[in-house]
């Protein structure tokens, strides 16, 4: 029995979820609250951490079941005590989910900044037929007038007096009388980089930033057969830094739902709906596939279809990627519909048995009783069984009056659903 339910909460999944069902939760989430989505939030940059945090967890069997068993309590425990490992960065947890390796996996050459992970949504058809899409994105590239120094000569750079070339800034906050907490943040004044650039000296193209925003417009090929969740690199595409090799952008690529087709890997699946005529006599039936082409398909009479029957077309499924001229099937699933009461006068009805085959014979005993069906309403049973557990609850515990008086008030109101919602005279029970 799972003692917490924290992190299977924060990704919004339950503690029976499996690998695939996890990651996909993190991936939603991590894209959504991603720190370069939501620059200077700090709220979203918390619950990023946490998110990543929660992922780490579950996504690790020996992790997940300590947590199960003791709660985020014995997670942090076995971390002290050496089992557990600690956490990892956020950042690092992203980049080896989507494959990143701009934050730790290079040691040689130059410094490498941050990779730019931007969300695509495309239609099964995109993928079907592939396609070129044009997305523009906002980047930062190094001022041309500055050449990325933030200054209009040398010696513009200087040490920043407010924190003293730290970055960080140090206050401290009285949270009771005689005791004070210190509390860091990032320095206001250089944002961070321990360097400002003298006022005088201050590069107007840039304001002293170093970079400046560039619309960017990426062209994304979208080749036939790639999947959700797929990855598209631009390497050296990312954002500008002085001194920072530029990280890639990455685009995943987000399947949106189909109204008819659903995809299993290579193969496509759909429904269609058969009367019972075409299920017994056969049928003829057109299917527009996703490239407009119109495929013909039929039953030869004789040949019986039921119910949620499935039937295939090979070659008509999803592309393979990079081997287009290779398809997956089309599967068909059939639906059966039924006429409704009354759609033939009693005297056809005897021709039409007489095409069918023979009723079933039933022999039964002389005691037998003969009853009566009749439609099935859920939700009146639902209210019945109500009635009766109310009424049984009344009388086993020995209130006799007050039972048998909730009882007759359920009855009452059965009563008037069954007079048109007239109203029938309510009992009234008075203690003798």
């Amino acid at each position: 029995m799972v003692r917490e339910t924290g992190y299977y909460d924060l990704l919004g999944v339950g503690p029976e979820a499996n690998d695939n069902e996890l990651k996909k939760a993190y991936r939603k989430l991590a894209l959504k609250f991603h720190p370069d989505k939501n620059p200077g939030d700090e709220e979203k940059a918390e619950k990023f951490k946490a998110i990543s945090q929660a992922y780490e967890v579950l996504a690790d069997p020996a992790k997940r079941s300590l947590y199960d068993k003791g709660g985020e309590q014995a997670i942090k425990e076995g971390s002290s005590g050496g089992g557990g490992g600690g956490f990892h960065s956020p950042m690092d947890i992203f980049d080896m989910f989507f494959g990143g390796s701009g934050r730790g996996g290079r040691n040689r050459g130059p410094s490498r900044g941050k990779d730019v992970i931007h969300p695509l949504k495309v239609s099964l058809e995109d993928m079907y037929n592939g396609t070129v899409k044009k997305l523009a994105l906002q980047k930062n590239v190094i001022c041309a007038a500055c050449t990325g120094t933030g200054g209009t000569k040398e010696g513009a750079v200087e040490r920043c007096t407010t924190c003293r070339g730290s970055g960080i800034q140090v206050r401290l906050q009285q949270i009771a009388p005689g005791m004070v907490q210190q509390i860091q943040s990032v320095c206001g004044e250089c944002r961070g980089q321990g360097e400002r650039i003298n006022p005088k000296f201050l590069c107007r193209e840039c304001n002293g930033r170093k970079v400046n925003k560039e619309r960017k417009i990426l062209e994304v090929h979208i080749d036939k057969g790639m999947k959700d969740e797929q990855q598209i690199r631009f390497s050296g595409e990312g954002d500008q830094e002085p001194g920072l090799e530029p990280g890639d952008i990455l685009i995943v690529l987000d399947e949106k739902p189909h109204n008819k087709y659903k995809r299993h890997g290579n193969d496509l699946s759909m429904e269609m709906d058969i009367n019972i005529t075409e299920a017994l006599c056969g049928f003829t039936k057109t299917i527009e596939t996703l490239d407009n082409r119109v495929l013909v398909i039929s039953s030869p009479a004789g040949k019986v279809v039921k119910n949620d029957d499935v039937r295939s077309i090979h070659g008509e499924g999803m592309p393979q990627y990079k081997n287009p001229f290779t398809k997956g099937q089309l599967i068909v699933k059939f639906n059966v519909t039924f006429p409704e009461d009354g759609f033939l006068p009693t005297n056809k009805l005897k021709l039409l048995e007489k095409c069918l085959p023979e009723r079933s014979q039933v022999a039964y005993p002389d005691h037998a009783e003969e009853v009566e069906l009749s439609d099935y309403d859920p939700e009146r049973a639902h209210r019945q069984a109500r009635r009766e557990h109310h009424g049984h609850r009344g009388f086993g515990h020995g209130h006799g009056h007050q039972g048998f008086a909730q009882q007759m008030m359920y009855d009452s109101d059965d009563d008037d659903e069954m007079m048109g919602g007239q109203g029938g005279q309510r009992v009234n029970c008075a203690n003798q």
